[in-house]
């Protein structure tokens, strides 16, 4: 099973995480929690690898609505967006929302989950029309 939806950027870093910023708000996302995870590898083990941020996106009607079903679906939010450097292009991925349903079996998560497809793709699309 694929939990992943994911865009392949032709822009830098840089670059590329400002426009997913834009694109989740543009879909009603708020960005909740950051983790530079190049950053915390460099801090605490001394390694060194490619630019790599993961964001805690949230649209707070659409958790609403799923904590109204499963007060548990919380160990499921935010939605994981990834942001990281491969060769010299920007790779997006975000959790896909279907997750939530499948793991859970909830039937009645599903047209939340739908939704937040649906606006997640929509974000995920807007970066691939922007100039390289």
């Amino acid at each position: 099973m694929r939990y992943d939806r994911t865009v392949h950027v032709k822009s830098d870093f840089a670059t590329t995480v400002t426009a997913v910023r834009e694109a989740l708000a543009e879909q009603g996302f708020g960005i909740l929690t950051e983790i530079d995870v190049t950053a915390t590898l460099k801090a605490k083990l001394g390694h060194d690898m490619e630019d790599y941020l993961i964001l805690g996106a949230c649209n707070p009607p659409l958790a609403h609505r799923a904590l109204e079903i499963d007060r548990t679906i919380g160990l499921l939010l935010p939605c994981n967006v990834v942001v990281r450097a491969e060769g010299d292009h920007t790779v997006v991925q975000a959790l896909d929302p279907g997750t939530m349903t499948a793991l859970t079996g909830l039937e009645a998560l599903r047209p939340v989950t739908e939704e937040a497809t649906r606006r997640l793709d929509e974000a995920l699309s807007a970066l691939t029309r922007q100039p390289a």
